[in-house]
């Protein structure tokens, strides 16, 4: 039974390897480390869905593939956060974009936080390795939908460089609804490449188990303890063993909570958690948009990622389907509704923060509920307010550049603008908690690698400082934001890393 759930699993007493998680680190981590001979076993706590499951509708999707059915937020409401929670994580869901680590991230890691052996040099065979087997690769523009199109219409006629994006698909036919899981499994998402290669190596997959706490005897974790899940929750019965080694691969969150549950939290465990903190607009043509056909993302600009002492920050496109929108869109009864019946229409237009790379900029902290379950608090500073706020007004003056009627933000009242001349009201409506929609699906932090006494996990191996027998491998470990989406730097860590693990394991 590869792919097995925790209600018919009886766990042995002890395995060579246990991973927990099964999303960008823990599925590479798994496949590399099974192949290399190593008994493995992947616990997840969500299910496992297939493309026969996914049925392009979001009522069934988020409740099936996103953490909290798609309501996670920041402590104060402020930050709506996208996160899957199924077999293949957030690779199930994403939006397919893919970009090496910045040189410039890596050498910052380096030089601020003592991060070593992750260099440019060291990951770039990894990168490659990864590319060829998730058929990464850019994708041309003519295959852009028309959502993307006009942001890079808008850009180039303001002169802001932008690029074509790198997508993981294969035989891809453009629904549009890859953050409902692909219909074709022509997203190369962990589900359908390296889960499966860990299985076909023997491991074992085990779904809906959710690990409540690592126990630990002086330096090392003696055991693992899981609650067995159902589609509604906890069923009552707990599962316990035993793994030489573990691997901790649940998240920038959930990887955290883990530790803080398992009475591993100190003064970095859970900090430095960073969002990559998203503002939208919503500009209507008179020409149909239809956002929610076509590559979600298959254009970004990084022009104003590099602005000196202030925050950078990254402009891309989304989907618009009627759910996410309702969600999304700002006001009540008939502010919604017109906001709604303009949904052809309309593009969809980010705005992305990059946080992290100044002293202010500390992050958010994870915290345990009384019931267990974590809750990021993150208080935007004013440098990344301000970062949004410049970010906002470049997405209204690129959107009508590419020809819009009209562009709407995200204040609550929603505020229309429909000329250059009209830019100055965007003065009179600042950006703060609770007056503006603010989002985030790059999740980061919270474990962070560096120097013994700076963080949760130390450079080469990412071995936790206390624990001899735990290693973390997602993107918790980031000790800043990264500027591009996230997943291609995971899997690059996760396939580097494990490369290290197998030689010094098998030593």
């Amino acid at each position: 039974m590869p792919f097995v759930s925790a209600a018919e699993w009886t766990p042995p007493k002890s395995v060579q390897v246990v991973v927990i998680g099964s999303g960008a680190g823990g599925a590479v981590a798994a496949a590399r480390l099974a192949a290399a001979g190593f008994e493995v076993v992947v616990l997840e706590e969500g299910g496992h869905y297939q493309k026969r499951n996914f049925r392009m509708r979001e009522d069934e999707a988020f409740p099936q593939l996103y953490q909290e059915s798609g309501t996670r937020a920041t402590k104060d409401l402020g930050i709506a956060i996208l996160q899957g929670r199924a077999v293949g994580g957030s690779t199930v869901i994403n939006w397919t974009t893919s970009f090496r680590t910045p040189d410039l991230v890596l050498d910052h890691w380096q030089k601020v936080h003592g991060v070593q052996e992750f260099g440019a040099a060291e990951l770039r065979p990894h990168f490659e390795a990864v590319e060829a087997r998730l058929n990464i690769q850019p994708i041309p523009l003519e295959e852009s939908n028309r959502n993307n199109r006009l942001l890079w219409d808008g850009c180039e006629k303001l002169g802001y460089s932008i690029e074509v994006t790198k997508r993981n698909v294969k035989n891809c036919f453009r629904s549009g609804y890859c953050g409902m899981g692909c219909p074709v499994d022509a997203k190369q998402s962990m589900l359908v490449t390296y889960l499966p290669e860990a299985v076909e190596h023997g491991a074992t997959v085990v779904y809906r188990c959710r690990v409540d706490r690592l126990r630990t005897d002086g330096d090392r974790v003696v055991a693992i303890e899981c609650s067995e899940l159902s589609e509604a929750g906890p069923t009552g019965r707990q599962l316990s063993f035993a793994a030489e080694r573990v691997v901790l691969a649940g998240g920038a969150i959930n990887t955290p909570a883990v530790l803080l549950r398992s009475g591993l939290g100190d003064a970095f465990t859970g900090r430095r958690t960073f969002l990559h903190p998203v503002i939208a607009t919503s500009a209507r043509f008179r020409e149909p948009v239809q956002a929610f056909y076509g590559a979600p993302q298959s254009v970004a600009s990084h022009h104003f990622a590099h602005r000196g002492e202030r925050a950078g920050f990254f402009l891309e496109a989304a989907p618009a389907h009627p759910m996410m929108l309702a969600l999304a869109a700002t006001g009540f009864g008939e502010a919604h509704r017109s906001t709604m019946v303009e949904l052809p229409q309309l593009t969809a237009h980010l705005a992305i923060a990059i946080d992290g790379f100044s002293p202010e900029e500390t992050g958010g902290t994870v915290e345990l509920r009384p019931s267990g379950a974590p809750v990021l608090d993150y208080v935007l500073p004013p440098r990344i307010w301000e970062a949004l706020q410049e970010g906002l007004r470049t997405l209204v003056r690129v959107d009508l550049a590419a020809g819009a009627e009209w562009v709407q933000t995200g204040h609550d009242p929603a505020l229309r603008i429909s000329s250059e001349g009209a830019l100055a009201s965007l003065e009179d409506h600042p950006l703060g908690p609770g007056k503006v929609a603010v989002f985030s699906a790059h999740v980061m932090g919270g474990a962070m690698v560096g120097e013994v006494g700076r963080s949760v996990v130390r450079s080469g191996d990412l071995r936790h400082h206390r624990i001899s027998n735990l290693h973390v491998c997602d993107g918790s470990i980031f000790p800043t934001s990264l500027g591009v989406n996230p997943q291609e730097t995971i899997y690059g860590i996760a396939h580097l890393v494990s490369e290290r693990w197998t030689q010094h394991w098998k030593s």
